[in-house]
């Protein structure tokens, strides 16, 4: 059930080790704004290893006699993996927190307070840490420089594989509950259901990813053939500086963040975006979903669900820069270690399969 991905770049595959351990693999959150040190909730920083998000929430929520729903936090983070992250809770409950938290997989680093709780979304991106093993010299090299390269020129913004479970197929599930037209009960279902809403947006991406490589690495002539486009178009699209072309009537939005505007001027649009001013977005189908328009319509439609209403639907950045790219090698050991920093709901995993070209997930 393996889907081969479609890599925007056509560099040679990589070899390296990968795996998803805390030992191994390190995320912090940046927080959107700085706290104000002062209101009635208290910000903790905490450091956790082996454990989820949701598992640290209810380990919180245990220690202070309070609801789940009462703390606050900004993403999900990984339990195979060693995270920072930042969580809100009532300031009044400081006393059960420092008298009943008592598990070594969690470190509080740092507290602050704040005026308002934390909410989901509430970061600006992730700084990420991995090390990779059995990588040769001229590979580690390799693969600085072909990174530093994506963080000018950018990388498609697919959502990891641990979006999609264990078997890599909670999508179904998703997309049954989806049209069943029920309304959705509890947060495991919702999750399902996004991942349906995340593996169209994946296969629309690779679609469109797979489009772009066909007219930078063809003749207009032969590119027109393969697609069965109007040569006029092709060579406009080929024209096109940046790596993922644009068509009229896509969705487009300020980077990192600002309000959608649709592709009217192919010529300027791509202009900005090779400047890394805007980035074209991906449907989240669901509810009040901003769809596409004219051409990049007709290439949204097949990767739309029109019948998936229990979700509010959105759009996502289809292509994003990594930034403060860095890595590290031990020639003794083989080993590399990659820093670098992603906005927020992109995943690291995806950025090390676009360098490595191959699937990161461990079969079972």
């Amino acid at each position: 059930m393996n889907h081969i991905k479609n890599y925007a770049y056509t560099h040679t595959p990589l070899q390296f080790d990968f795996k998803h351990t805390i030992e191994r693999f390190f995320v912090e959150e940046i927080p959107l704004y700085s706290f104000t040190g002062t209101g009635n909730f208290l910000i903790l920083k905490i450091k956790k290893t082996d454990m989820s998000t949701w598992k640290l929430i209810t380990v919180l929520a245990k220690a202070t006699g309070l609801q789940e729903r009462d703390i606050g936090y900004a993403g999900l983070k990984d339990k195979n993996a060693t995270t920072i992250q930042y969580i809100s809770l009532p300031k009044n409950r400081e006393k059960e927190l420092n008298k009943n938290l008592t598990t070594e997989k969690i470190e509080i680093l740092e507290r602050t307070y704040n005026k308002a709780p934390i909410k989901i979304g509430h970061l600006k991106g992730n700084q990420f840490s991995i090390i990779l093993h059995k990588i040769n010299e001229k590979d580690a090299k390799f693969f600085n420089t072909t990174a530093k390269m994506m963080q000018s020129k950018g990388i498609p913004n697919y959502y990891g594989y641990q979006r999609f479970g264990e078997d890599s197929r909670s999508y179904l599930q998703g997309k049954e509950i989806a049209i069943s037209g029920k309304k959705l009960k509890g947060s495991k279902e919702k999750l399902l259901v996004s991942a349906y809403q995340s593996h169209l947006f994946n296969k629309w991406l690779g679609q469109r990813v797979k489009l772009s490589t066909i007219i930078s690495s063809n003749s207009v002539e032969d590119a027109a053939k393969k697609l069965k486009y109007p040569k006029e178009l092709v060579k406009v699209l080929a024209k096109q500086p940046q790596i993922f072309k644009l068509f009229l009537g896509d969705v487009v939005m300020p980077y990192p963040y600002g309000k959608l505007n649709y592709v009217k001027d192919m010529y300027q649009a791509s202009q900005a975006f090779f400047q890394k001013k805007l980035s074209p977005t991906g449907l989240l189908c669901g509810d009040r979903a901003e769809r596409a328009k004219s051409d990049a319509y007709h290439l949204e439609e097949p990767y739309d669900d029109s019948e998936l209403t229990a979700l509010k639907g959105d759009r996502r950045f289809a292509w994003i820069w990594p930034q403060k790219v860095e890595t590290e090698y031990d020639a003794k050991s083989k080993k590399l270690i990659v820093e670098f920093y992603l906005p927020k709901g992109s995943y690291a995993t995806t950025f090390l399969e676009e360098i490595g070209k191959f699937s990161l997930k461990e079969e079972k």
